[in-house]
């Protein structure tokens, strides 16, 4: 199975992020939007692992947030990796309790580390990938303004209740995210 981990964005905040796409979509029409049913703030990609191992993924994430209660992030920014000017993927950034994102997040990444899987060492930034780009573009300084145009909108509280193992299915050429586990925060 391919395993990631990640917070599932509910369903009543999903129109904020098709409006994000839309006007996207209008400024960069050769962008491929993410699909509204995929969009989703990663934890962290797992891979490629056997079908076994999703016991013991369950049992990190129980043991990652325990004691911590149900909190809130708001969309705040739009950026993208490598750089917001030369962008091969287009992502929004949030505020709010980033302080229990990023524990959650090494407390993942400890678990993982004591099952000898791979982890991902780069500077974590907890966004949510809205668009991707089939070669990198150059945004200039007018694009990007219109981009940032884009996020001075009111975004509603994104409630997380939940962390989710996901599975990553390929579909020729596509893939789709089924859930494995919802580990409720209490």
């Amino acid at each position: 199975m391919r395993f990631f981990i990640a917070l599932e964005i509910p369903s009543e905040n999903i129109p904020q992020f098709q409006s994000i796409q839309d006007k996207l979509h209008t400024l960069i029409p050769q962008a491929r939007i993410t699909d509204l049913d995929k969009i989703h703030l990663t934890l962290a990609f797992i891979g490629e692992q056997p079908d076994n191992l999703k016991e013991k993924l369950i049992e990190i994430i129980r043991n990652s947030v325990l004691d911590i209660s149900p909190f809130e992030v708001t969309p705040a920014y739009l950026d993208g990796f490598p750089n917001i000017h030369h962008a091969n993927v287009l992502w929004v950034g949030v505020k709010g309790d980033i302080d229990k994102v990023l524990l959650i997040r090494e407390y993942i990444k400890d678990g993982l580390s004591a099952l000898h899987l791979p982890v991902d060492e780069r500077r974590f930034i907890p966004h949510i990938t809205v668009a991707k780009l089939n070669e990198q573009i150059f945004i200039d300084r007018k694009l990007e303004m219109e981009l940032e145009k884009i996020m001075t909108m009111s975004f509603d509280h994104i409630n997380i209740n939940s962390i989710k193992l996901f599975e990553s299915v390929a579909n020729e050429g596509f893939h789709s995210h089924n859930t494995l586990a919802e580990i409720n925060l209490v």
